[in-house]
Order: structure tokens, then sequence, then C-alpha cells
């Protein structure tokens, strides 16, 4: 009788299930979405029957139109567009003097005005931290002075030795009468627990996580996380980079990887008001309270002669801005483009942009690590490097530890910093913030860091990358049929 039961349900069980899964299948296809993110979903729906429907519930869906940041009736968003537009029309106009945006790469600062409305600002100094030492050297050090208010923004800020002595100097900051806020991603965060939160918040720091995971109540929007790694004390003095508050970011994991090298900048001028504007809209969206005051934007005098550009991406915003900015840079360069980069799994259009830069003669050089945090990805960053060393990119492997820069510098003029990888996640999922920098000197000291790291590095050679175990090959190709998804 069951083993009947059995037989006459468990086609109907079957039936229902394919008819879910295409279903999905087309609501995927007419999200017209690139046909290799396409086709990599539709894999993992059919190689993993029950848990690929349930990855794709939770991790698949395209929520960029659906703009998880609504920004409508924001007033710092209308001030940003505002200041933008009216560069455009300035450039356009020519009515820009010789010692603005003019003398910059046009084509790349009218890219990120239009596509992500980030405001050029000039008279900035920037200073590069380059190890994790210095970077919260710097931050603790700047922490202690501020007179008016802290902003934080971190994708993971742990309860250990270097999280602990941040919040022990946010908590007297705050008993001071100081107004402190912290964003913390709720995903790279996990770890916090909620007498953490108590014990921020009874200090009268305002303290929130992005986009909250609730179990079992889970959906999509876990697969969207805020990665930037952002600072602003008192509207004078900014942070961005890869460094997250964590003990391995400034001590590293001898028992895994080594030391963490990683790249931060301070920056001091009017770009920290690019960064109050990314961190105060994504303030609104955990508090739904819009801080406008103008006491946020003090205008600052020209300390330096550095011209930037602080861009955000996400999937709030019309267009993947980091990764066209990135594109634009690579495809104009004319002399050399040296990058650094944890995870490399490009979009289409940035893998052909490197490959026809050097084929072009262009001196493209990439550093990843030889050692991972995420085994998967370190696999799938495999898999692209037959090709592109086929095409006269020079690869080399990170050796003194786990390399989680995200730079890149090309003809010494234009310099790239700030929390995005270059892989499918950062350009098109992840929320992030990168700086666009247009300086001589910056570039050149980028440069001599990337060579610096590149001496730290040993170098891939195509025959012997060839000649690897042939299993070895099978495992990164198979990874790379899921890089849109990872």
């Amino acid at each position: 009788m069951n083993a009947s039961f059995a037989n006459n349900i468990l086609p109907f069980i079957l039936a229902g299930y394919a008819i879910s899964i295409l279903v999905v299948v087309i609501m995927i296809v007419l999200e017209n979405r690139s046909p290799l993110k396409t086709i990599s979903w539709v894999l993992v729906l059919l190689l993993l029957p029950g848990l690929g429907f349930i990855f794709y519930i939770f991790f698949g869906q395209n929520f960029r139109k659906e703009k998880i940041i609504a920004r409508k009736g924001l007033r710092n968003h209308h001030r940003i567009n505002y200041l933008a537009h009216s560069q455009i029309t300035q450039l356009a106009d020519g009515h820009l003097s010789k010692n603005d945006i003019a003398r910059q790469p046009t084509g790349i600062v009218r890219l990120l005005l239009n596509n992500s409305s980030s405001v050029v600002t000039t008279g900035n100094e920037v200073t590069f931290l380059q190890n994790g030492t210095r970077k919260f050297d710097a931050l603790i050090r700047e922490l202690k002075k501020a007179e008016h208010f802290i902003h934080l923004q971190y994708y993971i800020f742990a309860e250990d030795n270097i999280g602990n002595q941040v919040k022990e100097i946010l908590k007297e900051k705050a008993r001071r009468g100081i107004e402190v806020r912290l964003i913390v991603d709720d995903v790279g965060s996990w770890e916090l627990k909620s007498p953490f939160y108590e014990e921020m918040r009874d200090a009268g720091i305002e303290v929130y996580s992005f986009l909250q995971v609730h179990f079992p109540l889970l959906t999509s929007k876990v697969n969207y996380r805020n990665h930037r790694k952002i600072v602003v004390i008192d509207g004078h003095v900014g942070f961005i980079g890869g460094y997250n508050i964590a003990d391995r970011y400034r001590d590293g994991d001898l028992n895994s990887y080594g030391i963490w090298r990683d790249t931060h900048i301070m920056i001091k001028g009017d770009a920290v008001n690019s960064l109050q504007s990314i961190f105060l809209i994504d303030w609104y969206f955990v508090s739904q309270t819009e801080l406008s005051d103008p006491k946020y934007f003090p205008q600052s005098e020209a300390i330096g002669n550095k011209t930037m550009q602080i861009v955000p991406s996400g999937p709030d915003s019309d267009w993947p801005a980091i990764m066209m900015g990135i594109f634009q840079t690579i495809a104009t360069a004319r002399d050399y483009v040296y990058i650094a980069t944890p995870y490399f799994m490009p979009s289409e259009s940035v893998l052909l942009a490197l490959k026809t830069a050097a084929l072009s003669g262009v001196d493209v050089r990439i550093i990843i690590p030889e050692k991972s945090d995420a085994f998967i990805t370190l696999l799938c960053s495999r898999s692209y490097i037959r090709e592109i060393l086929e095409a006269g990119v020079q690869v080399y492997f990170y050796q003194k530890g786990f390399l989680h820069s995200k730079t890149l510098v090309a003809d010494d003029r234009i310099s790239i910093v700030g929390s995005a990888n270059m892989d499918f996640r950062s350009f098109e999922q992840n929320f992030e913030a990168t700086a666009f920098i247009y300086d001589k000197e910056t570039g050149i000291e980028m440069k001599e860091t990337f060579l610096q790291d590149q001496a730290d590095s040993e170098i891939v050679l195509l025959p012997e990358w060839m000649d690897r175990p042939f299993l070895e090959k099978v495992k990164e190709s198979f990874a790379r049929l899921f890089s849109p998804l990872l």
C-alpha cells in the first residue's frame, strides 16, 4: 500500500519540481542578465536539485531595478546630483579653468559624474596606509581628536583586541556628547552579539546592522552586502580602503596565510564630504533618519593638491559605476596598468579590456595572492590565468601572506583604491566605495608600492602553468562556472 502510494505520488512531486524549475529558469531568462550569469544559475538549478532552487530564492534574485535603498526625496542625494550635474554642464561648456577638472582625464571624470553623480573635488591631501599598524594608528589618533561627530561604516567589526580598543574610544567620545554613529554589515559582522550593540547604545552610540538576516525569515537580500569601509570624523578627515576592524588586519594569521597586506587611504579636504554623503544615505536606509544639517558638510580649505572622485556602487544604482570606471581606465591606458586584487573574477568586459590592452602593447600586470581566505574563489581566480597570460598580461602570486589590497594604477595619472575587488560580487552585488585619484605624484607612489609587492611575489610563466596536473585544471574550470555567483 505504502509502495503503491509512493509510486502514485512520486511522479506528481517530480512533475511539480520540474515545473517550478522551469518557471525559475524562465524568470532568469526574462531578467535579461548577461548570458554567462544566466547559464550559471541554470547550471546550479540543474546540477543541485532542490538545493539549487533554494540558492536562487535566497541569493539569485536581481534587485538592482528594485533599488534596495530608495533615494527619492533625500536632500543629501539631491545635493549630490545638483553638484554633479553642475560639473557636467561646466565641463561640456568649457567654463572650467585650467586648474580644475579640465586638466583631468575628462573621459573618466565625465563617466563617473554621469553614472554615479561622483562629484570632483580638488585641493585634497591623501595619505597612504599600507599596513595594518599604520592604518589603525592613524584611525585611533584621529578618533581621539574628534570634537563634533564620528561616522563609521565597516563590513567586519570584530569584538577582539583592536575592535574593543576602537569601541572604548567611541564609548568615551559618546559619553562626552560627541555624536557617534556606526553601521556594520549584518553578514560580515555576524559574530557580533546583542550585548555588543547594547553596550554601544548604553554609552550613547547609535549603531545599526545593514540588511539584517533573520533566520528562518531569510530573504534574497542576504546576497547584497555592504562591503564599504568608510570613516568620517568632524567632516574634515576621512578613511576609505580595504581594511576592516579586526586583529587579523593588523597582526595577520600566521597559522593560515601569514601577514595581511592591504591598502587604505586617509583623506583631508572636500573629498571627505563625498564620503559623508555615501555614509548618510546608508544611514537613512538603516535608521530612517535623514541627517542633512550643514554641520555635517563643513567647507574645507585646500590643504593639498589632489583631485579625486569618491565613487559609490551597488544594487541601489542604475549602473555598475566602479566597474565602468575600471573598464574605462584600462581601455584608455597607454603605457601601463598595474592591478592588485585578492580575488580575480572579472566581468567579461573588464577581462576583454585587460586582454585588449596587453595585446596592444600596454604593460599589464596583476598581483593576486597565492594563499586565500576563500578556497573556491582562489580556484576560480586561477581559471582566468591562462587566457590573460596568452594575451601578454603578467601575473604574479604574492608570497609574503594574504594580499587583500584593491588597487589599480595606470600611466602615473590615475590611482584607484577602495573596497571593491576585481570580481562579479563587488561589481554588481555589493555596496562598495572607491576613490579615483588624478595625480601624478600619487600615481608614482602607487606604482612604486606595486613594484615592491611584485618583488615579494612569484611570476607565473605560461609553460609552467600549462604543465600543471590535469585535476587542478578541472577543479578550476568547474569553479569558474559559478564565478558570477560567488
